[in-house]
């Protein structure tokens, strides 16, 4: 699934990151700890450089422990980036990122430490904000695109906040990565199919995760195919419509809800080896798609070309 939705007010963030990123010292990048590699914004790693970075996996308490710290051995095997695990429960772990930040960037002989907080739609950055200032600063909700703004905020003597919009990337090339970015709501729902969502889900759920999809929603067998699953969901969960036919948008509904609140326990839907391959299949396809683009383009203009040709020949005829 291509995700295209990338409003105004993230175009206008992107100018704003760019142009602020000089006097930063520190970005903190929040990702989604259930999907790392697709909640990981591309645009704003181009942006950033070699920057100092700090990878904060947060939601780990919906994401597999063992997974999750994979993932944070991955990425700390990136020059000038650290990273670590939060959850919004544990605030005492959350308050330690300032003692982080203070020693990846070093002593500032009692200057300020600028940091700018950064990450994709509804990835948790505004209840972490909160944490960290001690006090309510930024909108949380269960929505994207909640903040609309930058704001700066202190939150210790030593440590100012820069805090940006959600930013998400205006197209998505992998397709997965766009599922998995629908499937746990870091696009609006207005801009996604129910049902094709929930069959993505279903699948990797079917593959991965049998046991639990039994236990959840009290199947003697899990079917084998997403079709059978969401009916199944659908009949056990009262989705019926005329002549008691399942209803897949409403099934769908119940699955996807299912894993964003984590009923199916701790998921995460991504390894570093999934990633690595799925993203050299990617980078493939859009080579392809761009030297097509450019033999098209080609074309029109050796079209064009000759035609140009054909009526000034015509015209010395004429």
């Amino acid at each position: 699934m291509s995700i295209q939705w990338f409003p105004g007010h993230m175009h206008k963030a992107r100018l704003e990151i760019e142009a602020t990123l000089p006097r930063v010292d520190i970005v903190i990048e929040v990702l989604d700890a259930r999907i790392p590699y697709s909640s990981e914004n591309p645009m704003l790693a181009e942006l950033r450089g070699e920057k100092l970075c700090l990878k904060v996996l947060a939601k780990s308490d919906m994401a597999d422990e063992t997974m999750t710290q994979r993932w944070i051995e991955h990425f700390e095997s990136k020059q000038a980036v650290r990273a670590c695990a939060v959850t919004t429960e544990d605030v005492p772990t959350i308050r330690r990122i300032k003692l982080l930040i203070e020693r990846m960037v070093g002593r500032r002989d009692g200057k300020m430490i600028n940091a700018m907080i950064v990450g994709i739609p509804n990835v948790g950055k505004s209840t972490l904000i909160n944490h960290l200032a001690n006090r309510k600063i930024a909108k949380t909700g269960n929505t994207p695109a909640v903040t609309q703004q930058q704001q700066r905020v202190n939150i210790s003597d030593t440590v100012t906040l820069l805090d940006t919009p959600g930013v998400l990337w205006p197209n998505v090339h992998n397709p997965n990565s766009g599922y998995r970015l629908a499937l746990l709501g870091s696009i609006k729902d207005t801009a996604m199919d129910y049902a094709d969502v929930g069959f993505f889900a279903a699948k990797f759920l079917i593959a991965n995760h049998a046991e639990r999809l039994a236990d959840r929603f009290g199947l003697d067998e899990v079917p084998p195919t997403e079709l059978e699953l969401i009916e199944a969901i659908g009949r056990k969960r009262g989705c019926l419509g005329k002549n008691n036919h399942v209803d897949l948008d409403r099934a769908s509904r119940i699955l996807v809800n299912e894993v964003r609140t984590g009923g199916l326990g701790p998921l995460t839907i991504e390894s570093p080896s999934t990633m690595a391959w799925e993203s050299a299949q990617t980078a493939a396809a859009v080579a392809e798609a761009e030297e097509k683009a450019r033999e098209k383009d080609a074309k029109r203009k050796r079209r064009f070309k000759a035609k140009q040709k054909a009526q000034r020949k015509s015209r010395e005829m004429g």
